[in-house]
């Protein structure tokens, strides 16, 4: 194992991917500016519903927020050119975490899996060669590096994309009933609206994204197919940029194949001038032990987290319990409705609860989800406690899960100001899930 993991070999790849990965999380965080996602997600709301536990993290009131993400695009830039490089990644891991945690009103997958590439930017020696830094200070300069940097970022990639081809093997996937949902959002697409919703695209749709994250690591590692699955999956991510509109991340995904072709291969493509090293010789480090071990840590936890909506009662789809980071994307479709009313106990008087004065409309969606409607009643209750008003708080929430008629999530007669939320198992005050769902 230490032969296969801490010998040295050229580092073409890693190069080419900082510098690719610099400007698309450049890109990614100005151009949440610029899209008026910052404004939307983080300046307008009053209230944020930030990851349980995390309630310290809170928008920066105006202009701050504006100045944090054009300072991460910033480290972004620094990034790719490789200046004061492990300063700069230190910082963007720092804020785009803090910014991931602060808020789930538009949760993605792949914001997760940038945490993920961060992390594994800030261990690789990305900045060695074809940077600032290493123009700087000579000593630096290399060009090599263990095996064990490619052997990651492919292995991080097979979880992902075999975890996400897995969770497709569910009824509406497989009988398309989800894909169909999916596309009917996307009619007034000028030009392939209409081509959208025919049968067949729906059925391509179905099989060809099951098929394509199962095999697209295996086929890519293969030499006789690496070709083809590459431009097969340059056809994929542009459809997913086109269709989907997900941001950076279908490049960001072409960009791993760098880690797949041969290392002489991307030298001779994008760095000509850049001395190719052949020389394979086995140099474990000091720290090799430590290497390990972070590896074996950080794999386990990778294949387990998943995993862990299996060992929760209830259904997934429906709790929303065990979703995050597990690679379930575009899987489904929610629709319902929610309101709340207040019972004032030293008056009796019960009230209905003006939710645009709290929520925006974006966020009004997470009151379809459990846990957004145990962190909005622990707002409202810490609202009236300001007021010192004894109040009790009961909830009509009906979700519609792919298209189905919508149910009762929770029960309209529970105070909901008795619940708590057990962050690593089952809420039992989560009504069960329709006998009509798959």
């Amino acid at each position: 194992m230490n032969k296969t993991l801490f010998k040295q070999v050229d580092n073409s790849p890693l190069i080419v991917f900082r510098i690719i990965f610099g400007l698309l999380i450049a890109l990614e965080a100005w151009g949440a500016i610029a899209t008026g996602w910052v404004r939307r997600t983080l300046v307008e709301p009053k209230f944020t519903f930030n990851f349980i536990g995390f309630d310290f993290l809170q928008p920066i009131p105006e202009p701050g927020m504006y100045i944090y993400f054009g300072l991460m695009g910033s480290f972004g830039i620094l990034i790719m050119l490789g200046v004061k490089y492990r300063l700069s990644i230190i910082a963007y891991t720092v804020l785009w975490t803090c910014v991931y945690l602060m808020q789930k009103t538009s949760y993605n997958n792949h914001y997760y899996l940038l945490i993920l590439l961060l992390i594994f930017m800030c261990i690789v020696p990305a900045h060695t060669y074809f940077s600032y830094d290493a123009r700087k200070n000579p000593n630096l300069r290399s060009i090599k590096m263990p095996n064990w940097v490619v052997l990651f970022l492919i292995a991080q990639v097979w979880i992902v994309y075999t975890y996400s081809s897995l969770a497709k093997f569910y009824p509406d996937w497989l009988d398309g009933t989800f894909p169909e949902l999916l596309m009917k959002g996307r009619a007034h697409y000028w030009l392939i609206g209409d081509l959208l919703q025919d049968q067949w695209v729906h059925v391509c749709i179905t099989y060809f994204g099951v098929l394509f994250d199962l095999l697209v690591v295996p086929l890519l590692l293969w030499k006789r197919t690496r070709i083809t699955i590459f431009w097969i999956s340059v056809f994929f991510h542009l459809f997913n940029s086109i269709v989907f509109q997900i941001g950076i991340f279908p490049y960001m995904s072409l960009a791993f194949s760098v880690f797949f072709f041969p290392k002489q291969y991307i030298q001779q493509t994008f760095l000509k001038s850049k001395p190719f090293y052949s020389d394979e010789a086995y140099a474990p480090p000091k720290s090799a032990p430590l290497i390990k071990t972070f590896f074996a840590v950080w794999f386990i936890l990778q294949l387990i987290l998943p995993l862990r909506h299996h060992f929760i009662k209830g259904e997934v789809l429906w709790t929303e319990e065990g979703h995050r980071a597990s690679w379930r994307m575009m899987l489904r479709s929610k629709t319902g409705y929610a309101s709340f009313k207040v019972k004032d106990l030293s008056t009796g008087v019960t009230s209905y609860v003006k939710l645009e004065e709290y929520l925006t409309q974006k966020q009004r969606r997470q009151l379809i989800k459990p846990d957004g409607v145990w962190q909005f009643t622990q707002h409202l209750k810490q609202d009236y406690a300001a007021r010192e008003i004894p109040i009790e708080i009961y909830a009509r929430i009906k979700v519609g899960v792919n298209g189905r008629q919508p149910e009762f999530l929770i029960d309209p007669k529970l105070d909901l100001t008795k619940i708590t939320w057990n962050y690593f198992s089952h809420n039992d005050w989560i009504l069960p899930q329709p006998k009509s769902m798959p």
